[in-house]
């Protein structure tokens, strides 16, 4: 029987960081290191919305390898029996840099530095990058998609409905987190409700009217059961949905409390402009549109322009999936070792050296003007500084913020961006500019490589 351990993430990770850990051990090599995670280039993004630290912080906190997860690796043939017994005592004892969760990130800005033995810091790379690629580029697309649905002024909801064509059943936890950070409302996924306590939203399924003898017999049973609904009206005929909704308004009089009713398909536009009308022709002002199906922050968009009297959003799949944008440049490398400078010096994948920080600068307004990239100890005089120690020795810093917390100082975050920044189409690039000390470093660095190397 499995111990009680064993659901321990130390293998989560690939095979190779396990062998690296065996070599630096074998080698005595357990000088601190320094790597930087970054995302090298956007595309068709115009800023990166940071998140996943709090999952990251929570792993490396209670890192560790179970009696199951040793005796595992005692069955390959890479590892010896000391290395293995080793690992019981295996431990996370740096510390961790980072842009706090839903600050806006832009290329080659690190993201998170982890400062730590290098057999610490090597190790845990894939479950970082795992992390903080997925839950960063799930929120970048929904800040948009939140944006596309507000961007008149006017204030919508907007509701993750992808669990079901997301991949696992992780990634739609951490999807539901990371989209209430960036601005979305509600989710589907009551998992995610229960673990984070955010609000869980839902109405009935198309099979459910099907069930059904009579459209107008589903939508009395279900109000019946919940008076305070959303009925689901396009399974046969939009509009006849939309009148029968009306008929039910008429037949209960003051007891119907139906709050909604949901379009899932057609020309949601138009559709929209037809049911308001019926339902403001009826008096149902208080009864709102919600709308759904393979919806994203273009389409919304599109619909928001149109003046589409639409209340809410349901955003499925192309949100869930990041379907235009299914995975990011991310990269974690080794900028320091041993105090000496790191970098890899192939085309397009050169990385800056040392431990870094990020400086921004705003006018006068408050709006964002420009970043820095510096070494740590060699700031600008000007702007402020972004990376934040969040963990010493193995141990966060301080108690994680509320996602609230976290998606109040979001917005903030995103009102101080450019305006153009917001646009769903690519803009002229926000400016990030590599300090002359960074640069200096950094390119001695490659050249006292490429001395050693041709020696």
């Amino acid at each position: 029987m499995p111990d009680s351990a064993s659901n321990s993430l130390a293998l989560h990770t690939d095979l190779y960081q396990l062998t690296m850990l065996q070599a630096y051990e074998r080698e005595g090599m357990h000088a601190p290191a320094v790597f930087s995670l970054f995302c090298r280039r956007l595309r068709d993004r115009n800023y990166l919305l940071a998140c996943g630290l709090d999952t990251v912080l929570s792993y490396l906190e209670e890192l560790h390898f179970s009696e199951s997860d040793r005796a595992y690796l005692r069955s390959l043939d890479d590892f010896d029996d000391d290395f293995v017994d080793g690992l019981a005592d295996f431990r996370f004892t740096g510390d961790v840099y980072a842009m706090p969760e839903g600050t806006p990130v832009f290329p080659d800005e690190p993201i998170l530095e982890v400062v730590a033995p290098i057999g610490e810091a090597q190790l845990v790379e894939t479950f970082l990058l795992n992390q903080i690629s997925y839950q960063t580029a799930y929120a970048s697309k929904a800040a948009r998609v939140k944006h596309a649905a507000t961007h008149d002024g006017t204030e919508r909801l907007v509701a993750d409905f992808g669990m079901r064509r997301m991949h696992g059943t992780d990634a739609p936890l951490k999807a539901a987190r990371s989209g209430y950070i960036a601005g979305i409302d509600a989710t589907s996924n009551v998992a995610a409700g229960k673990a984070y306590g955010l609000p869980v939203t839902g109405t009935m399924a198309h099979s459910y009217i099907e069930a059904h003898a009579t459209e107008m017999d589903a939508f009395t049973a279900f109000a019946d059961c919940y008076p305070d609904t959303v009925l689901l009206v396009d399974t046969y005929d939009t509009l006849d949905g939309v009148h029968r909704v009306v008929e039910m308004a008429e037949a209960r009089g003051k007891d119907f409390q139906v709050r909604g009713i949901r379009l899932d398909s057609g020309d949601l536009g138009a559709l929209a402009h037809k049911a308001r009308s019926i339902l403001d022709d009826a008096g149902l002002h208080d009864v709102d549109i919600l709308v759904s199906g393979g919806l994203e922050e273009h389409a919304i968009a599109d619909l928001v322009d149109q003046g589409a009297p639409i209340d809410g959003f349901g955003v499925g799949t192309k949100l869930g999936t990041i379907a235009d944008q299914p995975y990011l440049d991310t990269a974690y490398k080794l900028s320091a070792y041993d105090g000496t400078p790191r970098m890899k010096l192939a085309p397009n994948k050169k990385n800056l050296v040392g431990r870094k920080q990020v400086v921004r600068t705003f006018d006068d307004q408050g709006t964002a003007t420009g970043d820095v990239i510096a070494p740590a100890d060699d700031l600008p005089d000007t702007g402020t500084p972004l990376l934040e120690r969040v963990m010493h020795n193995g141990t966060r810093t301080d108690d994680a913020p509320s996602l609230d917390a976290l998606r109040s100082r979001t917005q903030d975050a995103l009102a101080a961006l450019p305006p153009r920044l917001h646009a769903l189409e690519e803009t002229p690039a926000y400016p990030v500019t590599i300090s002359g000390a960074l640069q200096a470093r950094t390119d001695a660095t490659a050249e006292r490589l490429r001395t050693e190397m041709a020696t």
